[in-house]
């Protein structure tokens, strides 16, 4: 049996980050969640998740600040960064991605829009399986 990808959750609205965890651990996932992008950060350092999901307007490092640093250090600099946010420019977005973001998902967002970004991310194409409503 294959270990579960996991997936750190950086997100400082307590009750979005913790929809994301329960979502995340659902579809098969280990997932936990820091409050900030300073404990964000220290977390990624010393787990080394396989996905990060990082909001972008938090208070202290915000999303872009997170970005940088986890870029410019060689634990991190590999590991893809998947931001969530509710803002909408497409300047905001051109920026995560010249700091190194790997996708973009804006708030609010439908489950299958996040997990099939989640499911590129990590390299797995199959499609997020619903089942049938018949």
């Amino acid at each position: 049996m294959t270990a579960k990808k996991s997936i750190l959750v950086i997100e400082d609205e307590e009750g979005v980050r913790e929809r994301l965890i329960r979502m995340l651990v659902f579809e098969g996932y280990a997932a936990e969640g820091p409050a900030n992008g300073r404990e964000g950060i220290e977390r990624a350092w010393s787990v080394q998740p396989d996905l990060v999901i990082c909001d972008l307007m938090m208070p202290g490092i915000n999303g872009f600040g997170v970005c940088r640093v986890l870029r410019d250090d060689p634990r991190t600099a590999a590991t893809p960064v998947l931001v969530l946010t509710a803002l909408t420019a497409p300047s905001d977005r051109e920026r995560t991605h010249g700091l190194g973001a790997t996708a973009y998902v804006t708030k609010p967002f439908r489950a299958l829009t996040l997990m099939t970004a989640v499911r590129r991310c990590l390299g797995q194409d199959a499609p997020v399986q619903r089942p049938n409503p018949t």
